[in-house]
């Protein structure tokens, strides 16, 4: 077996190890990185990337159909599967291109191909075929897909999202289980795309969101175009030739209905790949899940004994915030850290920021309504404005006047906290509200910056006068049209 010795070895080259490599070689030019899979992220094979060229196109089928609604005649609105799938894989094959063009910068001697397993605190089998000894190990080692042992019984006929971009043609229907991010989006795209659909969730939940008002409003607006039950009674899994049929209660009728679907579409969560490291011989203390502990600021794990180790994870291996910009943040910093250590820097943490790519669109930015209410609501000093998108003015004229918003701040100080928002576009006003809360503005210097008309952003504005009132520091909406139209 082949000997290295390096100053960092970094487990897993996605975006947080990629990140991780090249903060490390600001420090070192003795870094190895490690991948014991594909090449080309997550993001940009079956992840981000894939799953919104088929949103698109299922956007542009849409579109179509609802042409008339603008009194402009679109008949028979055609989706060619096949065509749809090579457009996909060909662009989805562009962006994987661009990655692997930038790893090409990364010298060769600086790039491993196996699994690595842990022997002890400082040394790795990568494969059967190299040893590394490293002062110090990045694991970024990403998460994988998870679902219960009852979905099994689909057989070959389970499938996770990669497999939806493997597909040459699309299929005629697909029961998909777990109404969150990758459920909807996947989901709503299908439908779109022709497919017969149901969605099944457990529990309630739906999306990102928190609360239950902007929640309610999302179940419903999804129901008026496919079938969503979050928290659904499946009563039965089974294999039939090569159908899955599943038995299950429909949710406004009470009823016990059997259906066939071609594929069941598992987007039940992800599971951090720590598994397969042999964590037990680096030494490190472990949570519940088999997560090492980490410092969420350093990104420093710490040993068995409490002691700080020189061991760091980034990414979604450490199961915080699994989402590509967080990925690639706390890869710089757990790269960094690496290269500096023993000294270590305590890394900026942007204000949680997540988006989800249905339409309406879902969004939410900081703690969160659930979070501020265990925080603050005992107090009294959480205040809640909202704002309907039903009668916002643009998204009238878009014919996407649909949803709502709910944002957040402290009672006396006046501090914008956060925002749950479902609606037209939402990604745009996210990303605003994002900015003004790492600005940490109040709602009154937030109200007094430019707004446009007519834009949907204008609905933002109504939310947070609705917010400004119930802080007490200004008044009411009493005419909520001027929201959708000239006056102020």
């Amino acid at each position: 077996m082949q000997q290295r010795e390096v100053d960092i070895a970094i487990i897993g080259a996605g975006s947080a190890g990629l990140s991780a490599w090249h903060a490390a070689r600001r420090h070192s030019d003795s870094v190895v990185l490690i991948e014991g899979g594909a090449f080309g992220t997550t993001c940009a094979r079956v992840g981000c990337m894939p799953s919104k060229l088929l949103i698109a196109a299922a956007e542009a089928a849409h579109r179509a159909r609802d042409a008339g609604g603008f009194g402009i005649r679109v008949s028979g609105v055609e989706v060619d599967g096949a065509a749809v799938m090579a457009r996909v894989k060909q662009e989805r094959d562009g962006f994987v291109g661009r990655v692997f063009k930038s790893m090409q910068r990364i010298p060769d001697q600086d790039r491993l191909e196996g699994h690595a397993r842990f022997v002890d605190p400082h040394t790795l089998n990568v494969g059967d075929h190299t040893r590394v000894t490293a002062r110090n190990i990045i694991i970024a080692t990403g998460s994988r897909p998870t679902w219960p042992g009852m979905f099994d019984a689909a057989g070959d006929r389970l499938i996770i999202n990669d497999d939806v971009f493997a597909w040459d043609d699309l299929p005629e229907s697909v029961a998909v289980f777990g109404p969150g991010v990758i459920g909807l989006e996947l989901g709503q795209a299908l439908h779109r795309l022709g497919m017969r659909l149901r969605v099944f969730g457990v529990g309630g939940a739906l999306g990102p969101f928190r609360d239950e008002k902007v929640r309610a409003s999302a179940e419903a607006a999804f129901n008026e175009e496919f079938y969503v039950d979050p928290d659904a009674r499946v009563e039965k899994i089974e294999r039939d030739g090569d159908a899955v049929v599943i038995t299950f209660v429909e949710r406004d009728s009470g009823e016990t209905l059997t259906e066939r679907f071609d594929y069941l579409l598992a987007a039940t969560g992800r599971r951090p790949n720590v598994d397969r490291l042999d964590l037990e011989k680096a030494g490190l203390a472990l949570d519940d899940r088999g997560v090492p502990r980490f410092n969420r600021f350093t990104l420093q794990c710490l040993n068995a004994d409490e002691s700080p180790s020189h061991l760091f994870i980034a990414g979604d291996a450490n199961q915080e915030l699994p989402l590509l910009h967080e990925a690639n943040s706390e890869g710089r910093i757990a790269g960094d850290n690496a290269g500096r250590f023993p000294e270590l820097r305590a890394g900026r943490r942007n204000v949680p920021l997540a988006i989800v790519f249905t339409e309406p669109q879902m969004a939410t930015v900081g703690e969160g309504y659930a979070a501020l209410e265990r925080r603050l609501g005992g107090c009294d000093c959480l205040a809640v404005g909202e704002a309907s998108f039903e009668d916002q003015g643009r998204a009238l004229v878009m014919r996407e006047n649909r949803g709502l918003m709910r944002v957040y701040a402290e009672q006396g100080s006046g501090q914008f906290l956060g925002a749950e928002l479902f609606g037209p576009r939402v990604e745009h006003m996210a990303h605003l509200l994002a900015w003004a809360l790492e600005q940490k503005l109040s709602v009154g210097q937030m109200l007094a910056m430019p707004w446009y008309h007519p834009v949907v952003e204008e609905g933002l504005r109504g939310a947070l006068r609705d917010l400004n009132a119930n802080l007490k520091l200004g008044p009411a909406i009493t005419e909520r049209c001027m929201e959708c139209g000239p006056g102020d």
